[in-house]
């Protein structure tokens, strides 16, 4: 594999750092500060391409694929999580199953406007009683003539109470197997869907300018033709779409990463004590050092991950791989940056500070560090731990 970018993907990639810095950084802090969702900066993403890029552009997208989507992802962390994970919800989350899975008619229906930018799709499979045990659904749906009738609770749904929110894609226990085992479905339940309450946004440890609700389903009606992909597969669906998200996370990992390094290595050019620069001082050069090798490390294994998908080759293993070391490049990377900067990274106004806040989430979302190393360890051929 080469670890070159070709100039079509450095051109993007250099344009989505431009965007970053010259757009994103000045703004976001103040953004964070209020808690206030980024739309000037989505809409100039979606004016951007960025919500279309990895979709074919008979559907309104930019017709290129998931490495370049995950190239946009990391320049975005560099500066702000709460922009990328907007973006990275957005596409890998609330487009992605309807362009995997969806019926003509839903795609030409749905993603010109989330490839747009102008709408944002939500992903329901997170509940109250069940995070990392998904198969643990219990939201129900059943047939009613020609509708479905949704009852349940979902949580810390991003992308699901905002202006331009228009969907959301709900996992539900339709019916039972011969064995007796839970039969989950996906199911389009359109914003605004009678019977679909979104609760008050959460109060929340980082990713402050992004979206974050709760969502309860009170015999919520949807169209029969809302059914996504076949009847019973949507637990197969959505763990094909997590592996996706868990590359697209850990891009955005190895971007906060690189923000702590690229924080770190400016500071320690002007900060002085004991009447020196700080960066002169050994003890400091080789925490820099051991931050910049593990960025290093970790993009090589979103990128492979990445390189993996877009070809159609396995890689599931190596989107856990790259989540894994991803997300703890990003948690360790944001803890010695904040200790270089001292009391200065511990102040919400800094950009260390934000990446401190941002990074633990890193470790939980799209499958939890434990569950990643489930998912090597299957892959290895290790069974299944009781």
């Amino acid at each position: 594999m080469s670890t070159s970018l070709s100039p079509e993907q450095e051109e993007l990639r250099a344009t989505v750092e431009r965007f970053a810095r010259n757009e994103v950084a000045p703004v976001i802090a103040k953004l964070y500060e209020q808690e206030e969702f980024p739309y000037d900066i989505v809409a100039a993403m979606g004016r951007m391409g960025l919500f279309g890029l990895p979709f074919p552009e008979e559907y309104g997208g930019m017709g290129g694929d998931y490495f370049a989507f995950c190239l946009a992802l990391e320049e975005l962390a560099r500066v702000d999580s709460s922009v990328a994970i907007t973006l990275e919800a957005g596409v890998s989350l609330g487009a992605m199953p309807i362009f995997r899975f969806g019926t003509e008619e839903q795609k030409r229906e749905w993603l010109p406007r989330l490839c747009a930018g102008t709408m944002l799709g939500a992903f329901g499979l997170t509940e109250p009683g069940g995070g990392s045990d998904a198969g643990a659904t219990r939201t129900t749906a059943h047939r009613d003539g020609d509708e479905w009738v949704l009852n349940g609770t979902k949580a810390f749904i991003t992308n699901s109470g905002t202006e331009i929110t228009g969907l959301v894609t709900a996992t539900a226990v339709t019916g039972r197997d011969h064995e007796g085992r839970p039969r989950i479905s996906s199911i389009i339940v359109p914003a605004g869907t009678p019977g679909l309450t979104v609760a008050k946004k959460y109060s929340k440890v980082g990713w402050s300018s992004s979206d974050t609700h709760e969502l309860a389903f009170d015999d919520c009606r949807v169209p029969a033709a809302n059914l996504l992909g076949e009847e019973g597969r949507g637990y197969a669906q959505f763990l094909r779409i997590l592996d996706e998200g868990r590359v697209a996370v850990a891009a955005m990992s190895v971007g906060l990463a690189q923000g702590c390094v690229d924080e770190s290595l400016r500071y320690m050019g002007e900060r002085e004590a004991f009447g020196r620069r700080i960066g002169e001082y050994q003890a400091l050069q080789f925490k820099l050092a051991d931050m910049e090798a593990r960025t290093h490390v970790a993009r090589l294994a979103w990128r492979d991950a990445a390189a993996r998908l877009t070809e159609g080759r396995p890689f599931k293993k190596e989107a856990a791989v790259a989540k894994l070391v991803a997300s703890d490049a990003a948690m360790v990377n944001a803890r010695e940056a904040t200790q270089i900067f001292g009391g200065y990274g511990f102040m919400n106004d800094s950009p260390v500070g934000r990446f401190y806040r941002d990074a633990k989430i890193l470790e939980i979302g799209e499958g939890t560090s434990e569950v990643q190393r489930m998912v090597i360890a299957q892959a290895m051929g290790l069974p299944r731990p009781h």
